[in-house]
């Protein structure tokens, strides 16, 4: 008999991390992933960081195969709010998914968020994973972009980077072209991702760039939709 895997809930973005964090669980023989979790902007109804819309992100789940639950939260949302509305899903989860205690994050470099996630979650009995958690960010980048995954830029802190970046392919001219300082994974906030490919999907996604926007004056968010042909 072999060892029991213990259940996680991958939080979801859309976003590259999220998705490698998928990946890297899925290699592993004691851990099994058995939802993702989204949080969405109920005015947007959109992955509250990356701005992913939400058919995306369902179409996203569908091709790693797996259900996508969602926490609804403003877009202008305190931590209060935001702790409110992760505890409820993760409860409704472990309702869902008897034994289910873990939640996996896509976290690579920041303890103090690391720290707070699990102090989080612990109020509530659960447990924290990471597994991608101090790794080297531009091997990392690297790897992901040898390992198949295909991920653009779908949004931009311009008070760190340039809004021209924003809609570009995450691959090695983008790698390259980062200015000095700027974290080849954008761990520290200067791009977010959308993800449409990778070994985590079993097809990849069509999607197609639409505009790009500035919002409060400093992030610049590029639009992805899927192609009439992709929808669920």
């Amino acid at each position: 008999m072999g060892t029991a895997r213990t259940p996680v809930l991958l939080c979801w973005s859309g976003g590259k991390d999220a998705a490698w964090a998928l990946h890297a669980l899925r290699r592993r023989d004691d851990v099994t992933v058995v939802a993702l979790l989204s949080t969405i902007t109920t005015e947007y109804a959109r992955s509250s960081m990356q701005g992913v819309r939400r058919e995306v992100l369902q179409a996203q789940a569908t091709a790693a195969g797996l259900p996508l639950l969602e926490a609804a939260i403003p877009a202008r949302c305190d931590n209060a709010t935001y702790e409110a509305a992760m505890t409820q899903a993760l409860e409704e989860a472990s309702r869902r998914w008897p034994g289910l205690r873990t939640a996996a994050f896509g976290d690579l470099l920041l303890e103090d968020i690391r720290a707070w996630r699990q102090a989080q979650c612990a109020r509530i009995g659960w447990d924290v994973m990471t597994p991608l958690f101090g790794a080297d960010t531009a091997g990392l980048a690297r790897e992901m972009i040898a390992g198949g995954l295909r991920a653009r830029l779908c949004c931009v802190d311009t008070t760190q980077l340039d809004a021209g970046f924003a809609g570009r392919d995450f691959d090695p001219a983008l790698l390259g072209a980062l200015p000095p300082g700027v974290d080849p994974c954008g761990e520290n906030g200067e791009f977010h991702t959308c993800v449409e490919a990778g070994p985590m999907f079993a097809r990849p996604l069509a999607l197609e760039r639409g505009g790009t926007v500035l919002r409060d004056g400093r992030f610049a968010y590029t639009d992805f939709r899927l192609r009439e042909s992709d929808h669920p």
